[in-house]
This record gives structure tokens, C-alpha cells and sequence, in this order.
């Protein structure tokens, strides 16, 4: 069939556009893939953290973690979203074992994953400096401002160098009582590969002790990324 020149323009494009759903434009215009959402891929992290207990000495331990995007499937919600199957392991050169399984999901300018049943906004797109929203938008924990910084800098984790990063800072607050720090940082087109949380409550039961920076309990907590593909 022959069409008018000015048809002849617009109808592939709009043939094209026949194919084009929410959630699945080109992955590099508003910053997708820093989150990227695929069946099959997975991130493997170094995990290190001290727990802090009035009644018990400190804990550290280390371990292996794996993360592995699983099938799609439709949501309560009725949006596209994919299980996170989690597996453990102490060292290395030991088997999986199973760990847990969150769910991840794109809903428009949101990337929201879901950690034992809450549903936390991990990050915002488009990707840019400065940017703020509420991370605890669909939960009823209270309102958590997160911020991005550091949007297309390079980010080094252990020996690995990642050119394009945006650092997430869901907080950075440090009192004489206590220690609130959590940290996320995003690589384009393999997802996070760093995250830090440090929780902590200082000694306050005394005014001697308040200002000395004695935990009496909390966690440090470390996720340094180590190998990551698709299987």
C-alpha cells in the first residue's frame, strides 16, 4: 500500500510505538538500568556485620549472598513485577542455601522492592542529583526521606571500578545517642553494588557516659558486590 509522503513518515512510527508499554522504554533515556529487571540475572555480595547486644558480646559475622532475579509475574496490584530469590552461604567453596524471596517492580518513576512483605521505593527515575522522595511511601513504617548524589560518577567496590553510579542516601544522621546511616549505590546496567547500614544506640543511661560513643546495641552492616551475569 503507498502512502501520502507525510504518512509515509508518521505510520512506522506508530507501528513502532504498538509495542511500547509502561516501564519498558529505552533503558538509558530516564536511567532504568540502574535498576535493571531481567529473569535470570543475579548479583553475588561479600557481607560483613557486627551486632551490638546490652546482654550478649558483639557478633560478627561473614558471609555470601546471592541475589537472582526470578520470573515474572503480575502483582496484587496488577503491575509487572519480578520475584528476588536470595541465597546464602558462609564461604565460598560452600553450597547455597535457600534464604528468602523478596519481590522488585518498576512502576513508573519508581523502583520499589519488596523486603519481607514491606514495600520499600528504592529508587527514582529520572536519575539525577538532589533528587528526594519518601522511600516509605507504600508502608506505614513513616516517612523516610531518601536522596540521590553522585548521579554518573564512578564508584569503586573492592577492585572493581563502575564508571556511571548514583549513590542513594536514605540516611546520614549522627547525635550523641545514636547512629542512623544507610547508604545504596547503584551501577548502570547491573544494580547495586554497595550498601551500607549502620543502626546504632549509644549509651545514654547515665550522664557520664552520654557523648562517649559506647554502643550499647545496633548493627554494622556491609554489602560490598563480588560477581554478577545472568544464569
Amino acid at each position: 500500500m503507498r502512502y501520502p509522503p507525510t504518512l509515509a513518515l508518521v505510520v512506522p512510527l506508530f507501528l513502532a510505538c504498538l509495542g511500547c508499554q509502561p516501564g519498558t522504554s529505552a533503558p538509558d533515556a530516564p536511567g532504568y538500568d540502574y535498576f535493571p529487571l531481567e529473569t535470570g540475572r543475579f548479583i553475588v555480595y561479600d557481607v560483613t556485620e557486627r551486632q551490638y547486644s546490652l546482654v550478649t558480646p558483639v557478633v560478627q559475622r561473614t558471609y555470601q549472598l546471592k541475589e537472582v532475579t526470578g520470573p515474572a509475574y503480575t502483582d496484587v496490584t496488577g503491575s509487572p513485577a519480578f520475584r528476588l530469590l536470595r541465597y546464602r552461604r558462609p564461604a565460598e567453596n560452600q553450597p547455597w542455601q535457600a534464604d528468602s524471596v523478596w519481590s522488585v517492580r518498576r512502576v513508573g518513576d519508581e523502583a520499589i522492592r519488596t523486603e519481607n512483605g514491606v514495600n520499600f521505593v528504592t529508587l527514582h527515575f529520572p536519575v539525577s542529583d538532589l533528587l528526594r522522595w519518601n522511600g516509605n511511601r507504600y508502608n506505614s513504617i513513616g516517612e523516610d526521606s531518601y536522596e540521590t548524589r553522585n548521579s554518573g560518577q564512578p564508584y569503586r567496590v573492592s577492585d572493581t571500578q563502575f564508571d556511571k553510579t548514583v549513590t542513594v542516601i536514605a540516611q546520614q544522621d549522627s547525635t550523641l545517642v545514636s547512629q542512623d546511616k544507610r547508604i545504596e549505590v547503584y551501577a548502570r546496567s547491573v544494580g547495586m553494588v554497595y550498601k551500607e547500614r549502620v543502626q546504632l544506640q549509644y549509651c545514654s543511661s547515665s550522664p557520664a557516659c552520654i557523648g562517649s560513643y559506647q554502643i550499647d546495641y545496633g548493627i554494622r552492616q556491609v554489602y560490598r558486590i563480588r560477581s554478577y551475569g545472568n544464569e
